[in-house]
């Protein structure tokens, strides 16, 4: 089995509190929108959840976000994300463990009022136009 596989199970059974209340009410949601929990992004990094129908990358940042270090690995990490087309957000644990249900009803509803993610290269060129989308004479 792939070790970014092995990983993501070891962080799905040691999820931190906060993860563990976000993640009874986005698996439940009522839109049928689906989350993925500490799915493996790449081979280096997994996300906290994942939604692929809108490529949403949802981190809980705890302590350890604010560690010596950790911003930066933050923003390298989130770089490799969005260069892979991903939207990330990130929510203080904090908020979670104030209003859980307030938390994931913002991250639903901006899932359900996002527009589509880009279509990669568009769709073929018609009859007569180049790629570009001019005509060709």
């Amino acid at each position: 089995m792939p070790p970014e596989v092995l990983r993501a199970r070891k962080l799905r059974r040691e999820m931190s509190y906060p993860e563990v209340l976000l993640w009874q009410r986005l698996r439940g949601s009522p839109l049928g929108i689906r989350f993925r929990r500490q799915h493996p992004i790449g081979l280096d990094y997994t996300a906290d959840f994942y939604c692929p129908a809108a490529k949403l990358v949802v981190e809980v940042d705890g302590e350890a976000h604010s560690a010596a270090g950790a911003p930066t690995r933050d923003a390298v990490r989130e770089a490799y994300m969005r260069s892979r087309r991903l939207t990330v957000v990130r929510v203080p644990a904090r908020d979670i463990l104030r209003d859980a249900d307030g938390t994931a009803d913002a991250i639903v509803t901006l899932v359900a009022t996002a527009p589509p993610p880009p279509l990669r290269g568009g769709p073929p060129p018609r009859s007569g136009e180049d790629r570009s989308g001019a005509d060709q004479e």
